[in-house]
């Protein structure tokens, strides 16, 4: 009866941990740029150079209907 309560619980709280770290990631924002040669550069949503790139892209979803 112990291991089954104890599985129950490890379950249990793996399963809140994952939607935790789930909506933490949800809520970052990021603008990932690829370049030819395989490089990334990746910038949070916060900064001024992913801002103006972001917010156009948010315009141009708006636009065709996505949301």
């Amino acid at each position: 009866m112990r291991k089954l309560a104890a599985g129950a619980l490890l379950v249990a709280g793996s399963v809140v941990g994952a939607r935790i770290l789930r909506r933490r990631a949800e809520r970052r924002l990021r603008l990932d740029v690829y370049y030819d040669d395989g490089a990334m550069l990746s910038l949070a949503g916060a900064t001024p150079e992913a801002g103006s790139v972001l917010a156009r892209a948010h315009e141009a979803l708006a636009a065709a209907g996505a949301s």
